[in-house]
């Protein structure tokens, strides 16, 4: 079978299409026939050498949906022929976040899902909405389900309530439609006005162009009437992180879920207590948080937003794709 991995060293140009066994699964596990998948910022970053130290070859993305094709002795969660994802964090099933549930990440820690045929624990997958495409269903494992922990678990929303997303990425994009789903306003902010008018053709109730408005968390305060926003899905990091304080209400919720702009910044403290501000990290979430938000899906018929399709060779440009930072919603590979 086909796999992409990093070879004998990180960077774009290390990573090569190589021949590997085709997989047979032992007692617990199932082997997976990748249909498609979706890049993710940290994909990326893992690519380039910023993901962590795995020790290399690597096969990278964590994201991706296909077909259960074989099945070992002892499986009932799933059979031969179900249309499933493998879950990005294989060791988080249930409960809160602990240093041991997130010790095996796809693409990371454990072999990821560019290749043919996964091989991977039976616990470690869950089936997906029906109405969704392999392609649709790839973005849901890091991405959707990110953006479903950051507003519908840790900082929910609802009716009244105003969720500002930043960017048009694949985070945003789902925290834009989830918090719309859930009754709640949101407010969109890009540096496009083509981006922004998408945006608003998804539901954003208003949008801010962060470069022809610095000051946007100042806008969004006045877009609330003065009170500031209930949830602020924060990915920028470095660049962002101040404007994100300044737009969120007192009492407010910063979920801080990427680092698009760079990895530190500067904390106003006297702003966080002043403010009672609930800084958040959020990465990914638990197997039945996943399978609580298909159910979400599939009840409101939600469908992603995939921007590009790339062909399964052309890992690379999709991979430039995303470093440029020139689409909207999600880049999909189709196997």
């Amino acid at each position: 079978m086909k796999v992409w991995e990093i070879q004998n060293a990180y960077g774009l140009e290390h990573l090569a299409i190589a021949d590997k066994p085709e997989p047979k699964p032992e007692r617990g596990q199932i082997v997976v026939a990748m249909k498609a998948a979706s890049l993710n910022y940290r994909d990326l970053l893992t690519v380039k050498g910023f993901g962590g130290a795995f020790p290399l070859p690597l096969v990278p993305f964590s994201d991706g949906a296909g077909d259960v094709v074989a099945v070992g002795d002892g499986v009932t969660r799933v059979k031969s022929g179900d249309k499933v994802c493998p879950l990005f964090f294989q060791s988080w099933t249930s409960g809160p976040v602990t240093f041991e549930s997130r010790m095996k990440a796809l693409g990371g820690s454990v072999p990821g899902v560019l290749q043919e045929k996964l091989l991977v624990a039976a616990e470690g997958v869950s089936k997906y909405p029906a109405h969704l495409s392999y392609e649709e269903a790839a973005t849901l494992p890091c991405a959707g389900l990110t953006a479903w922990r950051a507003i519908a678990v840790e900082a929910p929303v609802g009716p009244g309530q105003t969720v500002l997303v930043q960017g048009t990425g694949g985070v945003s994009i789902f925290a834009l439609q989830f918090a719309k789903a859930l009754g709640a306003k949101v407010i969109a902010t890009s540096s496009s006005d083509a981006k922004l008018e998408r945006a608003r053709a998804l539901g954003a109730d208003h949008t801010i162009n962060y470069k022809t408005t610095p000051d946007w968390g100042a806008k969004a305060r006045e877009l609330t009437g003065g009170r500031g926003v209930d949830v602020v899905v924060e990915v920028g990091g470095e660049n962002t992180l101040g404007q994100s304080m300044d737009a969120a209400r007192v009492g407010g919720a910063i979920v801080i879920i990427g680092v698009l702009g760079g990895f530190s910044a500067p904390v106003m403290v006297p702003l966080v207590f002043s403010k009672n501000l609930r800084i958040h990290g959020i990465s990914v979430g638990s197997r039945e948080q996943f399978d609580d938000m298909c159910a979400h899906i599939e009840r409101w018929k939600l469908k992603p937003v995939v921007d590009k399709t790339f062909g399964f060779k052309e890992i690379p440009e999709a991979l430039k794709l995303m470093e440029s930072g020139g689409h909207f919603g999600k880049i999909v590979v189709r196997f």
